[in-house]
């Protein structure tokens, strides 16, 4: 079988526990914590970091930064992940899904400001398969409207847009270190404090609404209770884990770069000669191989490929079903405008194996299988 994810381990990830075990630092904002800060700040061109057990909680607190209120607005795709409503419907806001673009399969964004009413606070893009969305003209549109802007960036760690790293556009980023991203902590995230003046609301959200982590740094001589949060910070294990792969990104992010790379190359006849959409890259955009998906024809041909894949012991699968139909979607939220692409889109897009150690010859069977299906097709 090869299946669709492993989860990547590069080999000092064991050692690196054992060292935090040893260091009697197993709650969070440790030596590795530290680490991991560091490095992403630095990745991110200085711009505040602060780990989080997960991209979801990330999204929650960048919730309570925007200060939404119950009956604020928040403008988003169909086509994501529930996290991405979750955080902003535990604040009381009503969700305003907005189609999707057809080359990238993100929020479309001429269609946003028709979506934006007198309640709208927030709009939330999300970085499909780590290809960014068109920034400039989201941002164009929130300073407009004075509108918040939260990146959902859970795929997106190492793309940029026009040079500037994924999550560090908007007004705060949330990123995904769950075992399917292309560096994993098990579960955990962080999020990216873009205006510095929320930076310490943020340190004091995550730390259960206490001033604990100028107590850490020695800027005071206790801490206390200071506004509402709660325990967003992860173990210091989930860190230690996380800075072993850290230490090797270059080297999991080539590997993922070459896979998706040869998924593409390899693809490019059967793709044409059965009318599949293979991933778009705009210009002024770069990937990090967080995915490899392509567009069949309809529902029906997707169905019938994936069991084929399935029966051939390639673990390929589908994505999304959109929020907007689901139970809780249509309870928090509606669609603005005419669903055109997305669920279109989603009932037909496949998935591919991709993770950090794929191999050249396994990516030959599923690469031969696809075109198997195709030609007895």
């Amino acid at each position: 079988m090869i299946p669709f994810n492993i989860p990547p381990v590069v080999g000092t990830e064991s050692t690196y526990l054992l060292q935090a075990v040893q260091n009697h630092k197993l709650c969070g904002d440790g030596p590795f914590t530290k680490k991991c800060s560091e490095y992403l700040s630095k990745q991110l061109c200085g711009h505040k970091v602060l780990l989080t057990t997960s991209c979801t909680t990330a999204l929650e607190m960048a919730a309570l930064l925007c200060d939404l209120q119950p009956g604020d607005e928040v403008i988003l795709p169909s086509f994501t992940f529930c996290s991405t409503a979750d955080a902003f419907v535990q604040r009381g806001a009503t969700l305003v899904f907005v189609d999707v673009r057809p080359d990238t399969l993100n929020i479309d964004e001429t269609k946003i400001e028709q979506a934006i009413t007198s309640k709208t606070k927030v709009i939330v893009p999300m970085h499909y398969a780590g290809v960014a969305c068109e920034m400039d003209t989201i941002m164009a549109i929130a300073k407009k409207h004075n509108l918040k802007v939260v990146e959902d960036a859970a795929q997106a760690i190492c793309s940029t847009y026009k040079g500037k790293p994924l999550g560090t556009i908007g007004d705060f980023g949330c990123l995904s270190f769950h075992e399917t991203k292309n560096f994993s902590m098990g579960e955990g995230g962080a999020i990216v404090i873009n205006d510095v003046s929320k930076f310490e609301k943020a340190e004091i959200i995550r730390e259960k609404g206490t001033d604990r982590s100028k107590f850490l740094r020695g800027q005071i001589d206790k801490y206390t209770w200071r506004d509402y949060g709660s325990s967003y910070l992860p173990s210091e294990l989930c860190a230690a884990y996380l800075w072993g792969q850290l230490e090797q990104a270059d080297t999991i992010q080539s590997s993922r770069m070459r896979a998706w790379q040869y998924y593409f190359d390899q693809l490019q006849d059967v793709a044409s000669a059965h009318t599949l959409a293979l991933p778009t890259v705009p210009a002024d955009c770069q990937h990090n191989a967080h995915l490899f998906y392509f567009i069949t024809n309809s529902f029906e041909e997707r169905t019938a490929l994936l069991q084929y894949l399935h029966d051939n012991d390639v673990g390929a699968v589908f994505h999304y079903i959109p929020l907007h139909s689901a139970p809780a979607g249509i309870k928090f939220g509606r669609f603005a405008g005419e669903d055109v692409i997305t669920t279109n889109y989603s009932e037909r897009l496949v998935r591919l194996p991709l993770y950090y150690g794929l191999t050249q010859a396994d990516q030959d069977i599923v690469i031969a299988k696809v075109k198997e299906f195709y030609k007895n097709k």
